[in-house]
């Protein structure tokens, strides 16, 4: 796993992951990027994930946030598994952030999973930013 040296002391830390078998990370990379230049904690699982996977890493490392970037398609049933897990491991204080390709008609179905929110694919740097950190100031932990 890929993690930032110098972080800011009470930085948010964001796993960012890749469930399942897309393999296409590029955007999964920059937005690890554009989050560290944010001053943020950046762990990157890699490719090929399982929910179970991602969810174990994101408890060793103490994270705030999990963020996946899905372009597969296969989003509702990944995300679904992934919350399922973070319940029966209780972990459900990690928000959960997706992104990718996810047409509108599918939020409904992730939020009630337990997805905390759906940044669009043709989101700009600060929206995608803006909206984890007000994830953890909506709980005021930061």
């Amino acid at each position: 796993m890929d993690t930032t040296n110098t972080v800011p002391q009470g930085a948010i830390r964001v796993l960012v992951a890749k469930l399942g078998l897309d393999g296409h990370d590029r955007g999964a990379k920059v937005v690890a990027r554009v989050l560290r230049d944010a001053g943020m904690e950046v762990i990157y699982t890699g490719l090929y994930k399982t929910p179970d996977q991602v969810v174990s890493a994101a408890i060793e490392e103490d994270v705030d946030v999990i963020g996946v970037s899905l372009l597969s398609g296969s989003h509702v049933p990944l995300f679904r598994e992934l919350c399922k897990c973070l319940r029966d491991k209780g972990a459900d204080h990690i928000f959960v952030v997706a992104g990718g390709v996810i047409p509108e008609r599918d939020y409904e179905s992730l939020m009630e999973s337990g997805v905390d929110v759906i940044v669009p694919q043709e989101a700009r740097a600060e929206l995608i930013v803006s909206s984890i950190a007000g994830l953890i100031a909506a709980r005021g932990n930061r």
